[in-house]
């Protein structure tokens, strides 16, 4: 992972797999600055080389987002941006982030295919019997993950467990608002004929002890997007999931990587193809 740039009037704090966190230098001034760099992730590791630009696209569909669920309390705070990272930067609360990943999905595939074909379960869910990959499930489901720290595996957990995480009231709150967010936007990506088929949410407590919708919203990173006019109809899985995400990543690494060791290098054109994608969802979305 490459070293986080100095930030005038800024400390570094951490960096995740794809975010760096900064604090400010002045003592009275508890806001976070949330930089997105160009790395990319998969198969909870980080690859080489980065996505040009990638910081700038997923900070633009974030903000969309954030715009369009304004209503929903959120992590932005107000203030200047750095010129450092602007394009690429939001400042943000400080909140308690609480160490779930709200996974909810809408359609069945990718590890949740996987472990549906072998088990009938989706997360140890079960579902109806003769679904195909790609289809969409009766209703959709909230599949939490534990957040590992950087470097470890983040884990699929059910619901018990996450009451036990964080209580019954909290857990209830973060599936709800997970549910809600999703049908929501699920409805808006649908009047621009895409099909969210899937994404995470995370969110923070902040002093009030409000839970608010943080980090990275309905992003190209966090989320499956594809084309509707392809799913209806499409004939096999790779022409029914046209997506605007990373799932070119992923696919070619199932392809060249068996998970031993580190993940080998992303060659140019995976890298082009997959800036091409993020830059086509944000056009259809904000069209």
């Amino acid at each position: 992972m490459s070293e986080a740039q100095s930030i005038p009037g800024w400390r570094h704090l951490y960096s995740g797999k794809v975010r760096d966190l900064y604090a400010s230098e002045d003592p009275a001034d508890t806001r976070i600055l949330v930089v997105a760099s160009d790395r990319v992730s998969a198969f909870d590791f980080v690859l080489s080389p980065g996505i040009p630009h990638k910081g700038e696209l997923l900070t633009q569909l974030s903000d969309w987002w954030f715009d369009q669920l304004s209503d929903v309390p959120n992590h932005l705070a107000e203030g200047e941006i750095p010129d450092a990272v602007a394009g690429r930067a939001m400042l943000a609360m400080a909140l308690e982030i609480l160490p779930i990943e709200c996974v909810v999905r809408g359609y069945i595939t990718g590890t949740g295919w996987a472990e549906y074909a072998a088990h009938g379960t989706v997360c140890g869910i079960p579902l109806p019997a003769g679904l195909q990959n790609g289809d969409r499930l009766p209703e959709p489901l909230f599949t939490p993950a534990y957040k590992a720290p950087l470097g470890e595996h983040d884990e699929n957990i059910t619901f018990e467990r996450v009451v036990e995480l964080v209580g019954a009231e909290r857990a209830d709150q973060l599936r709800d608002a997970s549910l809600s967010l999703y049908r929501r936007a699920a409805e808006i990506a649908e009047q621009k004929g895409l099909i969210l088929a899937d994404t995470k949410f995370e969110f923070g407590v902040d002093a009030d002890g409000i839970l608010r919708l943080a980090d990275e919203v309905l992003t190209s990173d966090s989320s499956r997007y594809w084309d509707a006019a392809a799913w209806a109809s499409g004939t096999t899985p790779e022409e029914r999931m046209a997506s605007f995400d990373k799932q070119i990543v992923r696919d070619w690494l199932a392809t060249n990587w068996d998970r031993q060791g580190e993940p080998p290098a992303l060659p140019a054109d995976i890298v082009e193809q997959t800036a091409d994608r993020y830059r086509a969802l944000i056009g259809r979305l904000t069209a």
